[in-house]
């Protein structure tokens, strides 16, 4: 049986943990040294049992862009439903909740318009054809099959090294490094550009790409036509928060036209926003192959999809892509609802202004001691801070102890945040609906909760 933890003055919340350390294995979560429970949510929000408000700095990873059950959203996503008929009888009839197999016209109009939304962004114009997935990892293993599809003698895949594509499959075997265990051998790893991006202090810099395009050109002379495909994240989320210059993906793009590799990009983590665009591959200059979707695009219902070359993606078979919750009704709804409204609202241009505020507040906390580097995309909505050795303590101590210090807050409010990534980075990911005075306030929080002077934790 897995040990809970417990909060002091949280019950009920305990209660909860409690149950959850009897009936479910440590395995199905990252560890967080809050293990918070949420008992409803609004906007930036979450509420604890016990009536604790927390901002949310995660949006449930990266995931809810609009925020928690946004009213116009919820109301849409109903309605496409069918949800919002009345019914008197023991069935209420509404779109199909399964069509395995089978099409309907929501999937049709879901696929059509993210097309059209996607090619309507600068670099979009190689998008032609939607494959459906039901999470990003089995998104990313769809759009590696595509590629490994047009010719089967071409085997072997190229990945950045410490990115994160998922855990299973070929999207498991992408990701990490050549240093994990049982490695599969069709995989390579390439480097990234980490320690020329430290600091936001980096950012804007230009780096010396020589040695990125020499250890391309050689493993194009060791493997030549076996190459089939290159997959990136538009920056290392998982790994670290470290987002590069845009020439570095411009590089790794123009080596794969040059040699009829497919290039793959993975926005799973920044889609829908989280890179000053709606879409990264515009922020940064691209014109993917592929491009993998997910999280914020159904903003709380599980969907993703893989979107790219229609010429790629035939030559896949029936059944080959396909899978039990692949374009389900519920996710095409979700997905519509999501387009309209970033269709409707300029959400874009409200979080690249809130970006600056909540980008001041994290420069802030390098006044702090134990705080070694803040990492972002200039005017997104997703950073990365780097904890550092400190007074005895190991950076992934004041990692952890700065998660627990934000959720305890002033005892009223506090501030939902993960896990650290690379055991020493939290990762600031709020959404990108948040107002302005809940920035200043939040970051005040922060900052308050860090320094000590709103409770002891981590004075020094």
């Amino acid at each position: 049986m897995t040990t809970s933890l417990h909060h002091s003055g949280e019950n009920h919340s305990n209660h909860a943990r409690d149950t959850i350390a009897k009936v479910e294995p440590r395995s199905l979560r990252t560890f967080t040294p809050t293990q918070a429970v949420l008992a409803r949510s609004a906007g930036v929000f979450h509420w604890t049992p016990e009536g604790k408000r927390l901002y949310d700095f995660s949006s449930g990873v990266l995931v809810a862009n609009l925020g928690h059950n946004p009213t116009s959203w919820l109301s849409r996503f109903k309605e496409l439903m069918g949800w919002d008929a009345p019914s008197d009888g023991p069935y209420t009839e509404a779109l199909t909740l399964t069509a395995y197999n089978a099409i309907t016209p929501l999937e049709a109009e879901a696929s059509e318009k993210l097309l059209a939304t996607l090619r309507g962004e600068k670099g979009g114009s190689r998008m032609q054809t939607v494959m459906w997935a039901a999470s990003g990892s089995e998104a990313v293993q769809k759009a590696i099959w595509a590629a490994m599809a047009r010719d089967k003698t071409r085997e072997m895949i190229l990945a950045t090294r410490f990115g994160f594509h998922g855990k299973k499959g070929l999207a498991g075997a992408v990701t990490g490094s050549e240093t994990d265990k049982e490695r599969d051998p069709r995989v390579r790893f390439i480097s990234f550009p980490m320690a020329e991006i430290i600091d936001l202090s980096k950012r804007g810099q230009p780096i010396d790409l020589g040695p990125y395009r020499r250890e391309l050109e050689a493993l194009y002379h060791q493997f030549g036509r076996r190459l089939t495909a290159l997959i990136t994240e538009p920056y290392i989320g998982g790994g670290g928060s470290y987002h590069p210059p845009a020439e570095y993906l411009q590089l790794l793009q123009a080596f794969c036209r040059e040699h009829d590799i497919v290039f793959i990009l993975d926005e799973v983590q920044a889609n829908f926003g989280r890179t000053r665009e709606l879409f990264a591959y515009s922020a940064y200059g691209l014109e993917p192959d592929i491009v993998v979707l997910g999280k914020g695009l159904g903003n709380g219902v599980p969907v993703a999809a893989a979107v790219g070359r229609q010429d790629l993606f035939s030559c896949m078979d029936f059944g080959e892509g396909s899978d039990t919750w692949s374009a389900n009704p519920m996710c095409c709804a979700a997905v519509l609802a999501t387009l309209e409204e970033f269709a409707a609202h300029d959400i874009i241009g409200h979080s690249r202004h809130v970006s600056r505020v909540i980008e001041e507040g994290l420069i802030r906390l390098k006044s702090l001691p134990f705080v070694a580097h803040v990492r972002g995309e200039n005017e997104g909505m997703v950073w990365g801070v780097e904890f550092k050795d400190h007074a005895g303590k190991t950076a992934a101590e004041w990692a952890n102890a700065a998660v627990l210090a934000c959720y305890q807050g002033d005892g009223v409010d506090g501030i939902h945040l993960l896990g650290p990534l690379a055991k020493k980075v939290v990762r600031i990911s709020p959404p990108l609906t948040m107002s302005e005075i809940e920035a200043r306030e939040s970051m005040e929080l922060m900052f308050r909760s860090l320094s000590g002077t709103t409770r002891p934790v981590l004075a020094v």
